[in-house]
Order: C-alpha cells, then structure tokens, then sequence
C-alpha cells in the first residue's frame, strides 16, 4: 500500500472542523491534543493513529471513514462522496428528512419507469 495522504486528511480534518464552527483550541480540549499537535494533523505534517482519527472523527460528528475516503483502496462513487458532502453539516432531523425525501423520490421514479413500460 503506498503512503496515506496525510496532507489530504489533514484537510478534512480542517474543513469539517471549520464547517462546525469549532475552533482549533476547542478541538483540542475535546481530544486532550495540543495546539501544535493538531496544527500538524491539519497541515499534513505528521501522521495520525487510528485512535487519533476515530477521537477526532467523534469530537467533529463525523465518521472516520469521511476522513479518509480517498485513503481506502476501494473505489470511492463520486455520488456518494456528494451525499456524504451534503448532509456532513445537517443536524440527524435535517439527515432523516433528506433520507427520507430520497426514499419517496426513488419510489416516485420506480413507479414512473414501471408505468413507462407498460
């Protein structure tokens, strides 16, 4: 396997934070790290644990695998990285209504495409 994007995860790390509106500081109370520490994580410049990235995916409501997408040899469907985009800042109210919209609009079109050929 070749080496992590560090940089990249660093990013997310950074933007989701961001998108949060917690502050470096913040972040590191909630993770018990230091300023200079997650300041590297964010900047790419030293590597994270596995313990790190799951503490810090916890401390922004995140998941560990947001984090690290691009990492993973599995092929990554640019729509589900949208989705996943789409719903990082929504509340789980926010989350379960877009779910539940998309379910009702896959039914829609099923039904369509059902009646379509007939």
């Amino acid at each position: 396997m070749e080496e992590l994007d560090y940089a990249a995860i660093g990013h997310r790390i950074r933007a989701v934070r961001k998108a949060r509106g917690i502050s470096q500081e913040a972040l590191c109370n909630l993770i018990d790290l230091s300023p200079s520490h997650v300041s590297h994580i964010e900047s790419g410049k030293t590597k994270l644990s596995l313990v790190a990235v799951v503490t810090i995916a916890n401390a922004l409501g995140t998941t560990a695998d947001s984090l690290l997408y691009d990492n993973i040899e599995i092929s990554v469907n640019a729509y589900d990285k949208d989705f996943k985009d789409l719903v990082e800042d929504c509340t789980e109210d926010e989350r379960d209504f877009i779910l539940e919209t998309a379910r009702q609009i896959k039914a829609i079109l099923r039904r369509k495409a059902v009646s379509a050929k007939k």
